[in-house]
């Protein structure tokens, strides 16, 4: 199989499904930044997490490539079978949440992003997961789009912040409270 197929050079791509669609097309625009947030979490994978770490975020990583599959069909005309996220997989991500959220001192204030390369990872992958959530939203205003999608995307940020924190609680990382100036 080649890698490049020169089907795209007019600016257009396709879906599953084979309905073809300007590159800037929001579904490119929503599949194409689940995998910019998919990538951020391969390098924070990379890093010295330790194996549970490691291993959850491997399961995220499948779950976001399923959710790529997911906006990148076009289910009018496509035949294929595209796995499914589901509740379990948001449950993956509270029970995940409320662990790590009770080895974590509690939180009364907002954070200043850093402490530690690693914890920085989590925030830029936490702000893109964010920046996913908007785009879907915006998706589903003109496709029907899996709840379960939304609630994961929006979970799944929320898992990204409490994981810079065990993360910079591991390594000894210090967390800034934001102190407003009023």
């Amino acid at each position: 199989m080649k890698i490049y197929t020169k089907t795209g050079d007019s600016g257009t791509t396709a879906l599953i499904g084979g309905t073809r669609v300007p590159k800037y097309d929001l579904r490119i625009h929503c599949y194409g930044t689940v995998d910019e947030l998919s990538s951020w979490i391969g390098l924070i994978r990379d890093q010295e997490v330790g194996t549970k770490i490691a291993n959850d975020l491997v399961e995220v990583l499948d779950r976001l490539f399923t959710i790529e599959s997911i906006l990148a069909c076009d289910t009018s005309v496509s035949k294929n079978l595209i796995p499914e996220i589901s509740e379990k997989d948001i449950h993956f991500l509270e029970d995940e949440i409320d662990s790590m959220t009770k080895e974590l001192p509690e939180l009364k204030s907002f954070l200043l992003s850093g402490g530690n390369t690693i914890v920085s990872y989590c925030h830029i992958a936490r702000t893109i997961c964010r920046r996913v959530e908007r785009i879907v939203i915006q998706l589903s205003e003109e496709h029907n789009i899996n709840p379960f999608i939304l609630a994961y995307l929006n979970r799944l940020s929320d898992y990204l912040f409490v994981l810079s924190r065990k993360i910079g609680q591991d390594n000894n990382a210090k967390e800034i409270l934001w102190k407003p100036r009023i």
